[in-house]
């Protein structure tokens, strides 16, 4: 018998030690964009730049800021919605941001047949 393939799934040593290496390398990579996705922040606004919401990569709102002029006019109920609408579309700029940043991580892993 060749050495090596008497084990478990018939791969030899060498590659498992290989591809544990390469698994820590990569987890590192992910905790390094994962600190920069937390540090990243987006901005959506709505309603013509009244209501701006500003939220980090890890979906912590940072601010809410109101134009003071549209709350001499709105109404409660309009600038719920707004403010609704901005916090949605923060989160999903908020999405996408971490998805792009680590598409990489999930493209190697993949490659490597431990896609998710």
């Amino acid at each position: 018998m060749a050495k090596g393939y008497g084990r478990p799934g018939g791969r030899p040593a060498g590659n498992q030690n290989a591809m544990r290496q390469q698994l820590i390398e990569l987890q590192k990579q992910m905790e390094v964009e994962q600190a920069k996705i937390a540090e990243a922040t987006v901005t959506a606004t709505v309603g013509g730049g009244v209501v701006k919401i500003t939220m980090t990569g890890d979906q912590t709102c940072k601010s809410v800021e109101i134009d003071p002029d549209f709350l001499k006019e709105a109404d409660a109920e309009m600038l719920q919605d707004m403010i609704l609408s901005g916090i949605n579309l923060a989160l999903e700029q908020s999405r996408k941001l971490s998805e792009e940043k680590m598409s990489s991580i999930s493209n190697t892993l993949s490659s490597m047949g431990l896609g998710f």
